[in-house]
């Protein structure tokens, strides 16, 4: 058993796998348990032109920075507009979404948890799943150039 801190990981998002997400989202993976994380969780979500996620909410703290495009976020029966670079905190437990205000052009946000074993709860369903799994759940497909 090896008592060596984990290695530090330079990561390429267009040499990474993407995950199809459904309804339009597709995301690519960075910071996981995977390559050694042992606290924090990040990636990649790009939409399609109307693309939404459903409303949900984490076991834990959770934060999203636009990097391309424009937003309607929902928090707690509250929706915002954002725009490149805004970023949301959100607390642990509280309903939100996102959806591509664009109905032309892509919306891109990246997105850290707290926790590496973070979780998704649908709100509808109260369904809950472990991010890490979702996101490597599903067809995937090599990134050529940038995801979509």
């Amino acid at each position: 058993m090896s008592t060596l801190p984990p290695a530090p990981a330079i990561l390429r998002p267009n040499d990474l796998p993407v995950t199809e997400r459904g309804g339009g989202a597709r995301t690519v993976r960075l910071v996981t348990a995977e390559i050694g994380s042992q606290k924090l969780l990040n990636g990649i979500t790009r939409f399609g032109p109307g693309a939404s996620i459903p409303l949900h909410s984490h076991n834990c703290e959770e934060s999203v920075i636009i990097l391309e495009g424009d937003a309607v976020f929902e928090i707690d029966g509250v929706t915002y507009a954002l725009s490149q670079h805004d970023t949301t905190w959100i607390p642990p437990d509280v309903p939100h979404r996102f959806r591509n205000a664009s109905d032309s052009a892509p919306l891109a946000i990246f997105w850290t948890y707290a926790d590496v074993a973070a979780t998704r709860t649908l709100t509808a369903s109260g369904e809950t799943r472990s991010i890490a799994s979702e996101h490597s759940a599903g067809p995937k497909t090599p990134s050529a150039g940038t995801p979509q």
